[in-house]
C-alpha cells in the first residue's frame, strides 16, 4: 500500500471540520493520529495553504480522478470538438498535479 502523507490529511481533515489550517491544528491531528511530528514542516505547510481554495481543488482532483472513469475509446473520425475537451482535460490535470505538489 502507497503510504499518504499524514500532514496533508491533517489539512484536509481542518478543512472538511471548517477549522482554521494552522501550523497548531496540523500539529494536533497529527499528533491525535499517533504520528511523530514535525512542527517545521507543518509551519511550512500551513503557510503554503494559506489563501488556497480547497473547494476548487477538491473539485478539480475529483474531475481529474473521474476522467480516466468517463474516457470512452473514440470512435473513427473523433471530431475537432472532442480533441479539444481531452486538451482542456490535460490542462486541468496538469494544474491539479501542481496544486497537489504544494502538499509534497
Amino acid at each position: 500500500m502507497t503510504k499518504v502523507d499524514p500532514y496533508l490529511h491533517a489539512v484536509l481533515v481542518l478543512h472538511g471540520a471548517g477549522k482554521e489550517v494552522s501550523k497548531e491544528g496540523i500539529v494536533a491531528v497529527v499528533k491525535a493520529s499517533g504520528a511523530d511530528v514535525d512542527d517545521a514542516r507543518a509551519k511550512v505547510l500551513a503557510e503554503a495553504v494559506k489563501g488556497v481554495n480547497f473547494e476548487d481543488l477538491l473539485k478539480q482532483s475529483m474531475m481529474v480522478a473521474a476522467a480516466p472513469v468517463a474516457a470512452a475509446p473514440a470512435a473513427h473520425g473523433e471530431s475537432k470538438k472532442e480533441e479539444k475537451k481531452e486538451d482542456e482535460g490535460k490542462k486541468e490535470e496538469q494544474a491539479a498535479e501542481g496544486l497537489a505538489s504544494l502538499f509534497g
